[in-house]
């Protein structure tokens, strides 16, 4: 890590280093675009492999140095393969950027003791009776550590790095660089608000008492469920910097990447209906999907965790996102042009054809729209996130004219990272029959949706 080991904080330290990677990607690109125009397709196409493998080089080794909002970043890009590099390139890309979301940045331990110590206000002996020095994970802002409370209770304890509020927040103020960053990965985001969302949510993901308070209510709802495993929290030894929650033995994702197919299936059902679940039955879920945020636990059900980047979505919002699904599934276009241009998405409607706008939500989302079994494949999810916002898209034309609601940023957010852990276990299944139980009440199609429905069943409804 660079200067010593030390967060960079300063906002002029960190514009610096973020400034210097978005004017180097922004000239690249200009130059790539004059080349291009005496080109031929394939001369394009491999000009273009090469930048963005430079890109790609370029934006690890930076994000490596960082460990507030811009490592966002590379947390997502670490297991969603957005079709940035040659296919040649890919897997030793995957590899580096694993290592950039796992790798934890040269913090003592007595740093780290000195911010518990702090925050619950007892030297760290008289707190567990166990701790062990070395993280087992380690996050954007924070490493979490394995400890033994007084009364034998396991517990995972979650510690923010000292000095990093003080670095994302340097991040925040210069988050238009950063999206000008994200720009080049998806040139039709509106940077404006999906700054105002990355604010907020990010804002509240430093505060880990309101992350234990997201924790407790996903703990509650489903507490007893099958399959889904929401660990408790210590409330009385949780605090801003500080988290402590039971700790759960797991089986990790790389390990289950080499499951037979059966196995991969399972887990890519049960990904598919906590993440979009929580969503559409209690209207707040994790905008967080990634692989290191579950485990397979040796019961065969799965443990959830990290909720500091969290959203809570009005009914109306979650109601909108499931009569638009429901059109595209019926393939109804004046639907989906009527409610799009109510919430400001058609700010143009006349600019739109409402036949594109059709295939163009049906390529974005035929993963749960139509009726089929598939194999979701790592290709298969970087096609999907090309079709939603890539200047490769065939729709890139009206993608340019859109302007997403917030809520419906972020609910995409959640869909496509799903989408991109599922697609790392290659997991088959028809996603639709089960996006029916939501968007239709239809009956569960799986084994997994009779368990779900019976324990929904005992509590009177799905909320």
């Amino acid at each position: 890590m660079a200067d010593g080991g030390k967060i960079p904080q300063s906002r002029v330290r960190r514009t610096a280093k973020i400034g210097g990677l978005a004017a180097g990607q922004a000239l690249r690109q200009a130059s790539t675009r004059a080349t291009n125009v005496v080109r031929t397709r394939e001369g394009r196409d491999a000009a273009l492999e090469r930048r963005n493998l430079e890109a790609a080089e370029q934006i690890v080794t930076a994000l490596g140095t960082m460990k507030g909002a811009a490592m966002k970043v590379g947390q997502v890009l670490s297991f969603l393969d957005a079709g940035l590099v040659p296919p040649e390139h890919r897997d030793e890309f995957q590899r580096k950027l694993a290592r950039l979301r796992d790798a934890a940045p040269t913090v003592t331990f007595r740093e780290m003791r000195r911010v518990i110590e702090q925050e619950l206000d007892d030297p760290l002996d008289e707190t567990f009776a166990e701790f062990q020095e070395e993280p087992i994970a380690a996050a954007s802002i924070g490493q979490v550590y394995r400890a033994r409370l007084h009364d034998g209770r396991e517990v995972a304890v979650k510690v923010q790095y000292p000095g990093v509020a003080a670095a994302v927040r340097a991040d925040l103020q210069n988050l238009g660089m950063i999206l000008r960053l994200a720009k080049r990965i998806a040139p039709g985001l509106d940077p404006k608000t999906v700054g105002e969302e990355i604010r907020h949510r990010i804002e509240e993901e430093l505060d880990y008492e309101l992350e234990a308070q997201n924790q407790r209510t996903l703990a509650r709802l489903y507490r007893g469920h099958p399959f889904i495993v929401v660990p408790d929290v210590v409330t009385a030894l949780s605090r801003e910097r500080v988290l402590v929650t039971e700790f759960v033995r797991d089986i990790g994702f790389e390990e289950i990447k080499t499951y037979p197919q059966e196995e991969r299936d399972r887990v890519g059902e049960i990904l598919f209906r906590f993440y979009f679940g929580c969503m559409y039955r209690h209207h707040q879920f994790s905008g967080d999907p990634h692989p290191g945020n579950s485990m397979l636990l040796a019961d065969g059900r799965v443990a959830f965790f990290d909720f500091g980047l969290f959203k809570r979505m009005p009914v109306e919002a979650v109601q909108l996102e499931m009569e638009i699904a429901r059109a595209v599934i019926e393939g109804d276009k004046d639907t989906i042009m009527r409610l799009g241009t109510e919430v400001g998405f058609f700010p143009e409607p006349e600019k739109f054809d409402p036949d594109r706008v059709l295939e163009h939500f049906r390529a974005a989302t035929s993963w749960y729209t139509v009726d089929e079994a598939i194999e979701v494949t790592p290709e298969y999810a970087t096609q999907v996130l090309i079709d939603m916002s890539d200047p490769r898209s065939e729709y890139f034309g009206q993608l340019r004219h859109e302007s997403a609601p917030p809520d419906h940023i972020f609910g995409r957010r959640m869909e496509v990272l799903t989408l991109a852990v599922i697609s790392q276990l290659r997991a088959r299944g028809n996603f639709h029959r089960i996006a029916r139980e939501w968007y239709y009440g239809d009956p569960p199609a799986t084994e997994l949706g009779e368990q779900e429905a019976a324990f929904y069943a005992t509590r009177g409804s799905g909320a």
